[in-house]
């Protein structure tokens, strides 16, 4: 994934619906993808409409719900700043995916790297996020 930096570095690691599935699943490359970050003392950022977009049943979903608990996990809200943002994107890129526009625009302010499963529809998005597929 690049190089190690610490925790106290902005850049992390941004999910897509994709990849919480890939894990919740226990997809082998994914599981990878967020060991290898762990040891390089990443944060995770989920924004919040991409948990609404995967979470269905916490009793079934033992692994999303440990992965969501974990101090390395940053649930991000879409707040009012953050729809505007979205809509704004979706505007300008002729798209319609207020979740995608906010897995794009979380991780341009950080610098995160995105794990997706659809890295098609991020790049209508965003050219030059910097994307991983799982």
């Amino acid at each position: 994934m690049g190089k190690a930096r610490t925790r106290s570095a902005q850049s992390g690691v941004t999910l897509d619906a994709g990849a919480l599935i890939a894990l919740d699943n226990g997809d082998r490359k994914m599981i990878a993808l967020i060991l290898e970050a762990i040891s390089q003392h990443r944060t995770f950022r989920i924004p919040a409409g991409v948990v609404g977009q995967t979470w269905r049943d916490g009793r079934r979903q033992a692994n999303l719900a440990r992965f969501l608990r974990a101090t390395e996990v940053e649930v991000v809200p879409l707040d009012e700043a953050l729809g505007r943002a979205c809509g704004e994107l979706c505007g300008i890129t002729g798209t319609n995916d207020v979740v995608d526009a906010s897995v794009v625009i979380i991780a341009r302010e950080r610098q995160d790297l995105i794990l997706t499963s659809d890295p098609d529809d991020l790049r209508r998005l965003d050219q030059e996020a910097n994307l991983v597929r799982i």
